[in-house]
């Protein structure tokens, strides 16, 4: 290498240190003398602006060449005063995100929090929060939690309160089931139809309180304690109630036997009711034990896949006693090999109760088909239940789905039910992370659809 050049590539590393030594000299001086710059062009705006006050008040239009003949020192203070009020004002920004030491404290909570800042928006939401009905659209979306926040923004301190939300029901777009009952119908009852999905209540306890510039809300759902606490009541109350049947026809029949009153028509009655409240008290009690099965939620998993072909075969065979005893035929279309996640006593149950339903009110001799098809999204699974009964009127609709709710349309085969029949249908859905819909027209039947996700 030329003696030259290995003298410029020892030198240059030299000449940055000292350009980088005199870099930090002319700005440590600079701090030195920058307040007698900033009091002197204080002093020296504060006479500018005295100055422009009396040229405006004579008329006279300044002089427009002051600025030009300012010095250089001059406008190079002003630029740097500039520079550090900017930086000054950025520093003065709040930080829209949590530090990260709260961010992880949070993190650790078993309760799903909500993140607000000083503008109402929501930075930070944990996925629940959107399921509960608290946030949507990144905002807030109830009332109560809002004037909560601005409460404790204006005052400090923590609000606790309890809240109850709803889980909106899917308004779900299905084609019309007119053209599932019969191959020829005509145009006009082709096309979609909006049905009827279910709403879960949800039941909260709300906290909250502020972060620094920011306010959190932590929100306990306590939901499945209520619900268990409610099922577990309507237990009590409802098999208190059935058991009077058969208490008072025991009572009838013992009465018989005890004044020698052995008429064999009235002890065969007598003997005819006993055994009918005794069914009707064991099917209630195999209802509501499966219900409460139903409120724990299924999780997917290699060991719990199961065919929808074989399980409609099930639920057939399960009410195909009843269907020969009032005459219906039920048919079945499953052509397609569709796969769910589930708890197959579950999910049988479920899609004979759909089925032993659409008998009961299907008038004799008449179908009841059975069809399961893949959704338009691929995702999911639609279970359809199609009768030709009376249908259900549209204020009805919204409460089917309720423990014990029995309708005004109830026929001598109805009777016998204990109306908990669509109830676990529903919660078996909800269960298995799907949904349950209603399409139904007086004199035009009813068709239930369980829609559950397919297995992946």
């Amino acid at each position: 290498m030329p003696q030259q050049m290995q003298t410029i590539i020892v030198f240059v590393p030299f000449v940055i240190m000292g350009a980088a030594v005199v870099a930090l000299v002319v700005s440590g001086i600079y701090d030195l003398i920058r307040p007698l710059f900033d009091n002197r062009f204080v002093s020296s705006d504060a006479k500018k602006t005295q100055d422009d006050a009396h040229d405006g008040a004579r008329g006279d239009a300044s002089h427009p060449m002051r600025d030009v003949r300012r010095s250089p020192m001059r406008r190079l203070a002003d630029w740097w005063r500039t520079l550090r009020d900017r930086n000054d004002d950025d520093d003065d920004e709040p930080d829209e995100d949590l530090d990260e030491t709260t961010s992880s404290l949070l993190a650790m909570l078993p309760d799903a929090t909500v993140v607000v800042n000083r503008h109402d928006e929501v930075v930070r939401a944990h996925p629940s929060a959107y399921t509960l009905g608290i946030v949507n659209d990144e905002t807030i979306a109830n009332a109560e939690v809002r004037a909560a926040i601005q409460l404790v923004r204006e005052s400090g301190g923590r609000r606790r309160f309890d809240l109850t939300t709803h889980t909106a029901a899917p308004e779900v777009v299905v084609d019309n089931p007119d053209a599932l009952l019969v191959g020829g119908v005509s145009e006009a009852t082709r096309g979609s139809v909006k049905v009827q999905g279910v709403e879960r209540p949800n039941w909260l306890k709300v906290t909250v309180g502020r972060v620094g510039e920011f306010v959190v809300v932590l929100i306990d759902d306590v939901s499945e304690p209520i619900r268990f606490a409610g099922m577990r009541d309507a237990f009590i109350t409802n098999v208190s109630e059935q058991l009077l049947e058969p208490t008072k026809a025991l009572e009838q029949l013992s009465d018989s036997l005890a004044n020698d009153a052995l008429d064999a028509e009235q002890v065969a009655w007598n003997a005819h009711q006993v055994r009918s409240s005794c069914d009707r008290l064991d099917r209630m009690v195999s209802d509501l034990l499966l219900l409460i099965k139903a409120q724990e939620p299924v999780a997917p998993s290699s060991a719990n896949r199961l065919s929808v072909a074989d399980l409609l075969h099930d639920a057939c065979d399960a009410t195909c006693d009843r269907a020969c005893k009032f005459g219906v035929s039920v048919v079945t279309d499953c052509d397609r090999p569709l796969v769910v996640n589930g708890d197959r006593e579950q999910l049988t149950a479920a899609v004979a109760k759909l089925i032993d339903n659409a008998i009961v009110y299907s008038p004799a001799s008449g179908t009841v088909r059975v069809a399961a098809s893949p959704s338009d999204d691929g995702d999911h699974t639609l279970i359809r239940v199609i009768d030709q009964g009376g249908g259900i009127p549209k204020d009805e609709q919204t409460h089917i789905f309720e423990r014990f709710y029995r309708g005004a349309n109830q026929t001598a085969r109805s009777r016998e039910g204990v109306g908990l029949g669509l109830a676990i249908v529903k919660h078996v859905a909800l269960a298995h992370h799907g949904n349950v819909t209603v399409w139904s027209r007086p004199g035009s039947g009813s068709t239930f659809t369980l829609e559950l996700p397919l297995a992946r």
